[in-house]
């Protein structure tokens, strides 16, 4: 198999972050200001050597010891969120400088983050700071023009001379039909044979249209913990979760409402049944309680020795063409990261190794 970490390039400052969230915000922010809320609660996580980078003031120099890393330990490319909201972006310098420094050697592919950015990460009422507006064909010409840039990049992963474009929501894209069959036309026209596209299948409502893509995946742990948990403990967690919030909002408490077991979710997707076309999917871990507090989702009990042996099933039973989507290799305010940090160190990146050297 060939593995693909999820990434995000929010690990600088913008204009619109320091409008919605306070000057100088950055994924960092939110990261440091995790708590714990029970005893054996790992917060606030805490990158090794407390390398709080920044993507952009020190933006080659990061990319390059990313990269080193990713090589090192077996990562085959990175799959970095985009963000396009009918021609404003957002988030875009990281993989702008990635570009503009050809000499770091990573492969990598994006994955075209297509909701809106609202305020639910941290627990207060929605308010939606960005609206995921689609345009016209303007807006579809316009957008394959920025992203043609990248695909011409040789380091831009490309399957059968096919740029590949993943899209995170799919059914909520209203011109998905319009764009797939122009952004086609326009790579054929560039040299490419088409677009390779995939399309996420998550926790919420998924794309049926399997004629419009040539690929799909699965986004963990969303989908294994939305569809696929055993039905008795479903019930449990569902049972437990909702004890916990009336505990909340009669007694006052302040525990975390939503308690998984990883080795839950590791053992569904080890045991998934083997789907045409569909890539399989890895968490790393999960604690989102910097973003949503109490209201998060704390997974237990992951260690690298068990996520090796679940990568390890996974290479073993599937095509060696095959892609492994992780989440992720940097999110760590969702306690997903593959990264170094303080308490593990180098041993996720080192299960992984394991498996694929």
């Amino acid at each position: 198999m060939k593995n693909l970490a999820l990434y995000l390039p929010q690990y600088h400052t913008i204009p619109e972050n320091d409008k919605w969230w306070g000057k100088d915000f950055t994924e960092w922010t939110t990261v440091k200001n995790g708590k714990k809320f029970f005893k054996a609660h790992q917060q606030p996580k805490v990158p090794l050597n407390d390398n709080y980078y920044d993507l952009v003031t020190n933006g080659c120099n990061t990319w390059q010891w990313q990269a080193n890393l990713a090589n090192k330990y077996g990562i085959y490319g990175f799959c970095i969120y985009h963000y396009w909201f009918n021609g404003k972006l957002l988030l875009e310098k990281p993989m702008e400088i990635l570009l503009a420094n050809p000499q770091i050697d990573v492969k990598y592919s994006i994955c075209w983050a297509n909701e809106p950015w609202a305020r639910t990460w941290d627990g207060k009422p929605t308010s939606v700071l960005m609206n995921q507006v689609y345009g016209g064909d303007d807006d579809i010409i316009s957008h394959f023009n920025y992203l043609l840039q990248f695909f011409k990049d040789p380091r831009y992963i490309k399957i059968n001379n096919k740029p590949m474009v993943n899209l995170y929501r799919t059914v909520n894209i209203t011109y998905l039909e319009q764009m797939i069959s122009t952004w086609n036309c326009l790579a054929k026209e560039n040299g490419f044979d088409g677009i390779y596209w995939v399309s996420a299948i998550t926790s919420e409502k998924n794309d049926e249209r399997s004629h419009l893509f040539d690929h799909y995946y699965y986004f963990e742990p969303g989908y294994t913990l939305h569809n696929a948990l055993p039905k008795y403990y479903r019930l449990r967690y569902v049972f437990i979760s909702g004890l916990r919030r009336i505990a909340n909002r009669v007694l006052n408490t302040n525990l975390v409402e939503r308690i998984v077991d990883i080795n839950i979710i590791w053992t569904s997707i080890e045991r998934r049944i083997i789907r045409d076309k569909v890539s399989p999917g890895i968490v790393v871990s999960w604690d989102n309680t910097p973003r949503k507090k109490k209201n998060g989702h704390v997974f237990e009990n992951s260690t690298p020795l068990r996520f090796g042996q679940c990568i390890s099933v996974l290479n073993s039973k599937y095509p060696k063409d095959e892609f492994l989507y992780i989440n992720a290799w940097n999110e760590w305010s969702e306690g997903a990261y593959l990264e170094p940090d303080k308490i593990h160190k180098f041993e996720y990146l080192e299960a992984i190794h394991q498996v694929f050297q």
